[in-house]
Protein backbone atom coordinates (compact mmCIF):
# COMPACT_ATOMS: atom_id res chain seq x y z
CA UNK A 1 0.00 0.00 0.00
CA UNK A 2 1.90 3.51 -1.32
CA UNK A 3 2.07 6.05 2.19
CA UNK A 4 -0.42 8.95 2.01
CA UNK A 5 1.39 11.46 0.32
CA UNK A 6 1.08 14.70 2.28
CA UNK A 7 2.81 13.10 5.21
CA UNK A 8 6.57 12.32 3.48
CA UNK A 9 6.54 14.94 1.17
CA UNK A 10 9.82 16.83 2.93
CA UNK A 11 10.72 19.20 0.74
CA UNK A 12 8.12 21.77 -0.13
CA UNK A 13 10.26 24.73 -0.95
CA UNK A 14 11.98 22.82 -3.46
CA UNK A 15 15.39 24.10 -2.67
CA UNK A 16 17.48 20.97 -2.83
CA UNK A 17 21.16 20.02 -0.74
CA UNK A 18 22.40 17.35 -3.17
CA UNK A 19 20.48 18.48 -7.14
CA UNK A 20 21.39 15.27 -8.33
CA UNK A 21 20.02 11.64 -7.39
CA UNK A 22 20.76 8.15 -8.37
CA UNK A 23 17.53 6.19 -8.73
CA UNK A 24 16.54 2.74 -10.73
CA UNK A 25 14.14 2.79 -13.32
CA UNK A 26 11.75 -0.34 -13.94
CA UNK A 27 9.28 -0.80 -16.40
CA UNK A 28 7.68 -3.63 -18.46
CA UNK A 29 10.82 -5.13 -19.50
CA UNK A 30 13.35 -2.80 -18.98
CA UNK A 31 15.61 -1.87 -15.20
CA UNK A 32 18.17 0.50 -15.35
CA UNK A 33 20.55 2.60 -13.13
CA UNK A 34 19.81 6.51 -14.24
CA UNK A 35 20.76 10.08 -12.43
CA UNK A 36 18.64 13.08 -12.42
CA UNK A 37 18.26 16.16 -11.31
CA UNK A 38 16.02 16.67 -8.20
CA UNK A 39 15.60 20.13 -9.85
CA UNK A 40 13.13 18.51 -12.80
CA UNK A 41 9.41 18.91 -12.66
CA UNK A 42 7.84 15.66 -12.97
CA UNK A 43 6.55 16.39 -16.67
CA UNK A 44 10.02 16.73 -17.63
CA UNK A 45 11.00 13.52 -15.57
CA UNK A 46 8.33 12.34 -17.77
CA UNK A 47 10.07 13.44 -21.02
CA UNK A 48 13.29 11.67 -19.73
CA UNK A 49 11.79 8.60 -19.04
CA UNK A 50 9.63 7.88 -21.85
CA UNK A 51 12.51 6.88 -24.15
CA UNK A 52 13.88 4.63 -21.51
CA UNK A 53 10.83 2.92 -21.03
CA UNK A 54 8.57 3.17 -23.97
CA UNK A 55 5.73 4.47 -21.90
CA UNK A 56 4.18 7.54 -23.44
CA UNK A 57 4.37 10.76 -21.34
CA UNK A 58 0.05 11.08 -21.23
CA UNK A 59 -0.22 7.44 -19.80
CA UNK A 60 2.46 7.22 -17.26
CA UNK A 61 1.78 6.92 -13.58
CA UNK A 62 5.32 6.81 -11.64
CA UNK A 63 5.49 5.03 -8.23
CA UNK A 64 8.38 5.77 -5.87
CA UNK A 65 9.83 2.78 -3.99
CA UNK A 66 11.95 2.75 -1.28
CA UNK A 67 15.60 1.50 -0.37
CA UNK A 68 13.60 -1.60 0.59
CA UNK A 69 11.51 -1.55 -2.05
CA UNK A 70 8.77 -0.59 0.10
CA UNK A 71 6.02 1.41 -1.87
CA UNK A 72 6.31 5.26 -0.86
CA UNK A 73 3.84 7.81 -3.00
CA UNK A 74 2.69 8.38 -6.85
CA UNK A 75 4.64 11.03 -8.45
CA UNK A 76 1.29 12.84 -10.06
CA UNK A 77 2.06 15.74 -9.83
CA UNK A 78 3.43 17.40 -13.44
CA UNK A 79 3.99 20.77 -11.71
CA UNK A 80 5.78 19.77 -8.52
CA UNK A 81 9.61 19.11 -8.88
CA UNK A 82 11.05 15.34 -8.26
CA UNK A 83 12.89 17.11 -5.06
CA UNK A 84 9.99 17.60 -3.82
CA UNK A 85 8.84 13.72 -3.34
CA UNK A 86 11.56 12.25 -0.83
CA UNK A 87 13.71 10.75 -3.48
CA UNK A 88 17.19 9.64 -1.89
CA UNK A 89 19.89 7.62 -3.86
CA UNK A 90 19.37 4.11 -4.94
CA UNK A 91 15.29 4.02 -4.49
CA UNK A 92 13.97 2.78 -7.47
CA UNK A 93 10.82 4.73 -9.82
CA UNK A 94 8.44 1.96 -11.76
CA UNK A 95 6.60 3.58 -14.65
CA UNK A 96 3.38 1.87 -15.43
CA UNK A 97 1.29 2.61 -18.69
CA UNK A 98 -2.36 3.44 -17.88
CA UNK A 99 -3.46 3.14 -21.38
CA UNK A 100 -6.07 0.11 -21.51
CA UNK A 101 -5.82 -0.15 -24.91
CA UNK A 102 -1.83 -1.01 -25.33
CA UNK A 103 -0.84 -4.46 -25.74
CA UNK A 104 1.23 -6.05 -23.33
CA UNK A 105 5.02 -6.56 -24.31
CA UNK A 106 4.51 -4.96 -27.80
CA UNK A 107 8.05 -3.37 -27.73
CA UNK A 108 9.66 -5.99 -25.60
CA UNK A 109 8.40 -9.50 -26.76
CA UNK A 110 10.63 -10.25 -29.22
CA UNK A 111 8.73 -13.82 -30.10
CA UNK A 112 5.96 -11.36 -31.64
CA UNK A 113 8.72 -9.73 -34.24
CA UNK A 114 8.86 -10.97 -37.51
CA UNK A 115 12.48 -11.92 -38.05
CA UNK A 116 14.42 -11.71 -41.43
CA UNK A 117 15.98 -14.72 -42.57
CA UNK A 118 18.40 -16.48 -44.85
CA UNK A 119 19.48 -19.99 -45.96
CA UNK A 120 22.71 -20.38 -45.49
CA UNK A 121 23.72 -20.66 -49.14
CA UNK A 122 21.82 -17.24 -49.79
CA UNK A 123 24.21 -15.75 -46.95
CA UNK A 124 27.57 -17.45 -48.21
CA UNK A 125 26.94 -15.68 -51.88
CA UNK A 126 26.77 -12.25 -49.98
CA UNK A 127 29.42 -9.73 -49.82
CA UNK A 128 27.95 -7.33 -47.55
CA UNK A 129 27.80 -9.44 -44.38
CA UNK A 130 29.96 -10.37 -41.18
CA UNK A 131 31.31 -13.21 -42.35
CA UNK A 132 32.46 -12.12 -46.21
CA UNK A 133 34.08 -8.87 -43.73
CA UNK A 134 36.07 -11.14 -41.66
CA UNK A 135 37.36 -13.42 -44.45
CA UNK A 136 38.42 -10.28 -46.50
CA UNK A 137 40.26 -9.26 -43.34
CA UNK A 138 41.14 -12.74 -42.75
CA UNK A 139 39.96 -12.10 -39.07
CA UNK A 140 38.92 -14.76 -36.64
CA UNK A 141 38.32 -18.46 -37.66
CA UNK A 142 39.18 -17.00 -41.53
CA UNK A 143 42.87 -15.95 -40.22
CA UNK A 144 45.59 -17.65 -41.71
CA UNK A 145 46.30 -21.17 -40.38
CA UNK A 146 42.68 -21.08 -38.39
CA UNK A 147 39.60 -22.79 -39.25
CA UNK A 148 36.51 -23.90 -37.57
CA UNK A 149 36.98 -27.03 -35.11
CA UNK A 150 34.24 -29.05 -37.13
CA UNK A 151 36.09 -28.81 -40.51
CA UNK A 152 39.64 -29.34 -38.60
CA UNK A 153 38.27 -32.26 -36.96
CA UNK A 154 37.77 -33.77 -40.56
CA UNK A 155 40.54 -32.63 -41.95
CA UNK A 156 42.66 -33.62 -39.05
CA UNK A 157 40.83 -37.11 -39.44
CA UNK A 158 41.22 -37.38 -43.47
CA UNK A 159 45.17 -36.45 -42.93
CA UNK A 160 47.48 -39.01 -45.09
CA UNK A 161 44.41 -40.82 -46.29
CA UNK A 162 45.68 -40.93 -49.65
CA UNK A 163 48.87 -42.44 -48.61
CA UNK A 164 47.56 -44.85 -46.79
CA UNK A 165 45.50 -46.41 -49.34
CA UNK A 166 48.68 -47.56 -51.35
CA UNK A 167 49.95 -49.49 -48.20
CA UNK A 168 48.76 -52.54 -47.16
CA UNK A 169 49.05 -55.18 -44.08
CA UNK A 170 51.20 -57.77 -45.15
CA UNK A 171 53.74 -54.93 -47.19
CA UNK A 172 57.48 -55.18 -46.73
CA UNK A 173 58.60 -51.58 -45.82
CA UNK A 174 61.23 -48.83 -44.83
CA UNK A 175 60.44 -46.09 -43.22
CA UNK A 176 62.34 -42.76 -44.28
CA UNK A 177 63.11 -39.43 -42.77
CA UNK A 178 64.31 -37.00 -45.24
CA UNK A 179 66.44 -34.96 -42.60
CA UNK A 180 68.02 -38.11 -41.64
CA UNK A 181 70.25 -38.35 -44.22
CA UNK A 182 68.54 -41.04 -45.82
CA UNK A 183 68.16 -43.87 -43.54
CA UNK A 184 65.66 -46.11 -43.35
CA UNK A 185 64.04 -48.85 -40.79
CA UNK A 186 63.18 -51.81 -42.59
CA UNK A 187 60.49 -54.13 -41.32
CA UNK A 188 56.75 -54.88 -42.04
CA UNK A 189 53.68 -53.68 -42.37
CA UNK A 190 51.25 -54.99 -39.33
CA UNK A 191 48.69 -52.09 -38.95
CA UNK A 192 46.83 -49.22 -41.52
CA UNK A 193 44.13 -46.83 -40.10
CA UNK A 194 43.02 -43.98 -37.47
CA UNK A 195 44.15 -44.41 -34.26
CA UNK A 196 43.62 -43.24 -30.83
CA UNK A 197 46.26 -41.65 -29.56
CA UNK A 198 45.96 -38.84 -32.40
CA UNK A 199 44.34 -38.13 -35.34
CA UNK A 200 44.97 -38.73 -39.00
CA UNK A 201 46.24 -42.15 -40.44
CA UNK A 202 48.87 -44.06 -38.97
CA UNK A 203 51.39 -47.59 -40.21
CA UNK A 204 52.29 -49.61 -37.53
CA UNK A 205 54.92 -51.72 -38.54
CA UNK A 206 57.03 -54.27 -36.80
CA UNK A 207 60.87 -53.63 -37.57
CA UNK A 208 63.05 -56.68 -38.17
CA UNK A 209 65.37 -55.35 -35.29
CA UNK A 210 64.54 -53.86 -32.21
CA UNK A 211 64.29 -50.33 -33.44
CA UNK A 212 61.15 -49.56 -32.12
CA UNK A 213 58.88 -48.79 -29.20
CA UNK A 214 56.75 -50.54 -28.17
CA UNK A 215 54.47 -53.74 -28.83
CA UNK A 216 52.08 -52.64 -31.05
CA UNK A 217 50.30 -50.64 -28.52
CA UNK A 218 50.15 -47.13 -27.88
CA UNK A 219 48.37 -45.59 -24.48
CA UNK A 220 46.70 -49.02 -23.45
CA UNK A 221 45.16 -50.12 -26.72
CA UNK A 222 46.73 -52.50 -28.98
CA UNK A 223 47.34 -52.27 -32.46
CA UNK A 224 48.79 -55.09 -33.68
CA UNK A 225 50.86 -57.97 -32.69
CA UNK A 226 54.80 -57.48 -32.44
CA UNK A 227 57.93 -58.05 -30.46
CA UNK A 228 58.80 -55.77 -27.31
CA UNK A 229 60.88 -53.05 -28.84
CA UNK A 230 60.20 -54.18 -32.55
CA UNK A 231 56.45 -52.08 -33.07
CA UNK A 232 56.72 -48.73 -34.23
CA UNK A 233 54.12 -46.24 -35.68
CA UNK A 234 54.74 -43.92 -38.39
CA UNK A 235 53.16 -41.58 -41.28
CA UNK A 236 52.21 -42.73 -44.24
CA UNK A 237 54.37 -40.58 -46.09
CA UNK A 238 57.31 -41.44 -44.21
CA UNK A 239 56.81 -45.20 -45.41
CA UNK A 240 58.19 -47.28 -48.50
CA UNK A 241 56.65 -50.40 -49.52
CA UNK A 242 59.44 -52.96 -50.97
CA UNK A 243 62.34 -54.80 -50.24
CA UNK A 244 64.69 -52.92 -49.00
CA UNK A 245 68.47 -53.20 -47.65
CA UNK A 246 68.22 -53.02 -43.71
CA UNK A 247 69.57 -49.53 -42.25
CA UNK A 248 69.19 -48.42 -38.64
CA UNK A 249 68.03 -44.74 -38.01
CA UNK A 250 66.35 -43.56 -35.00
CA UNK A 251 63.02 -40.71 -35.89
CA UNK A 252 62.02 -37.46 -33.98
CA UNK A 253 59.01 -37.89 -31.88
CA UNK A 254 56.99 -35.77 -34.32
CA UNK A 255 57.08 -38.54 -36.91
CA UNK A 256 57.15 -41.72 -34.92
CA UNK A 257 55.13 -42.88 -32.05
Amino acid sequence: MIANTNSILHNPTGSFSNAIVTLFVSSEGVTSERRFDKGLTIAQLKERLEPITGVPCASMKITLFSKTDAPLCSLDDDAKFLGFFPCENFMRIHVTDTNPHRVKGAFTDVSQVKKFEISEEEYEKRNDSVRAFKQRMKLGRFADGASTSGSSSTVAEDEYKEDAEKIKVGDRCQVVVDDAGGLAKRGVVKFVGLTKFKPGYWVGIEYDEPLGKHDGSVGGEKYFDAKPKYGAFARPNKVEVGDFPEEDFDLDDDEEM
